[in-house]
């Protein structure tokens, strides 16, 4: 039923397209526009209060260096070499999969927290509609190829003692570093345990490209997360590409030479991508906000940060040198103790392959 409800939201997507913009219905997180109201997919009725703060993450049982102890039977001194070294070539091939590791880590820090249930394509109960089905990330996620990579290597090393979820951890950080010229150095402890399930129904947590600023808020506030860490973690869409889908009913919202631009890009194909910053397309800077001040963003949840609640942490962010950068370590770092579990965690474990649970 769910894969037939994902398929059935990722169609209805492509139906509203430009059209979809007066009196439409956003569904899904702010993941789907729709023209009108369908109660068959955007049914309403009790929903989680996503407004209510959630406790904001301690990341207990955390340690930097956590594969270094000598004395601790997860000693792996090679472990954080070979994630750094497999993002750095992987990088420097193609700059698109260090965002979409970046990337990686949010939807799966975001969904039942930071447990590697992202990478997963079967689980405990043997359910193969898994969080990479749901309509956020099918078919859009990327960097699996590295994560696998990194594990294999460490694997060979360190055998049962590296967790997948580490791994994810592990390699935003370092795409924030090679992506930023150095300027970002993420402090990322370890001691993450993997999780044994994974639904697609509940990448509904992730906030969307149609989502309002009210939404986005409450969205990362049921992660503890503060409005300043949302505005903080959006920066990272001066990086990456974007589906024409998700922008293509705001043309008349942005900056007219900036539309014009994307317009002959798109050239009337909801599926061609384009990057999500045209002026340092490859980067991780600070660009991202003076796009937001100028109208040449994307997304309408890019868009709405040019409001009331949020433009002072947008201009300083612009602004500043240095600034957004100090932040954004800090929230990436905050946002890696998401509902982790932990050594001796009930359904916690250290997977010998990340996209399935161990025997």
């Amino acid at each position: 039923m769910v894969t037939k409800l994902a398929a059935i939201i990722v169609l209805a997507a492509f139906l509203a397209g430009p059209a979809a913009c007066e009196g439409a219905s956003i569904c899904f997180n702010g993941w789907m526009r729709l023209p009108t109201f369908n109660p068959r997919l955007c049914p309403r009725g009790p929903r989680v209060n996503r407004r209510q703060r959630g406790a904001s993450p301690t990341g207990s049982g955390l340690s930097y260096g956590y594969y270094d102890n000598r004395r601790s039977t997860s000693y792996c001194p090679r472990a954080e070499g070979i994630v750094r070294g497999a993002v750095r070539d992987a990088v420097a091939a193609n700059p698109g999969i260090g965002a979409g590791l970046i990337r990686l880590f949010f939807h799966d820090c975001f969904v039942r927290g930071c447990d590697a249930s992202v990478l997963l394509t079967t689980t405990n109960s043997k359910n193969s509609d898994t969080e990479r089905e749901g309509p956020p990330n099918k078919n859009s996620l990327r960097g699996f190829e590295v994560i696998d990579a990194a594990k294999a290597a460490i694997e060979a090393a360190c055998p049962s003692r590296v967790s997948c979820a580490d791994i994810v951890a592990f390699a935003a950080r370092d795409a924030s570093y090679f992506l930023s010229n150095h300027r970002i150095n993420v402090p990322m402890p370890g001691g993450r345990y993997d999780g044994r399930e994974s639904f697609a129904n509940e990448t509904d947590q992730l906030p969307g490209p149609f989502s309002n600023v009210t939404e986005l808020q409450a969205s990362f506030a049921a992660k503890g997360l503060t409005s300043d860490e949302m505005v903080t973690l959006s920066g990272a869409h001066t990086i990456g590409r974007a589906r024409c889908l998700f922008f293509s009913s705001r043309f008349s919202e942005m900056d007219p030479a900036f539309a014009a631009k994307l317009r002959a890009q798109c050239n009337g194909n909801d599926n061609t991508n384009v990057n999500q910053d045209q002026v340092t397309p490859d980067v991780l800077d600070k660009q991202y906000y003076r796009n937001v001040i100028d109208r040449k963003v994307l997304f309408t949840s890019d868009a709405v940060l040019n409001s009331t609640e949020t433009m002072t942490q947008v201009t300083e962010n612009a602004n500043r040198a240095g600034a957004w950068e100090r932040k954004f370590e800090r929230a990436m770092e905050n946002m890696g103790k998401i509902g982790i579990k932990t050594r001796g965690d009930q359904g916690a474990e250290i997977r010998k392959v990340c996209s399935r649970v161990n025997n």
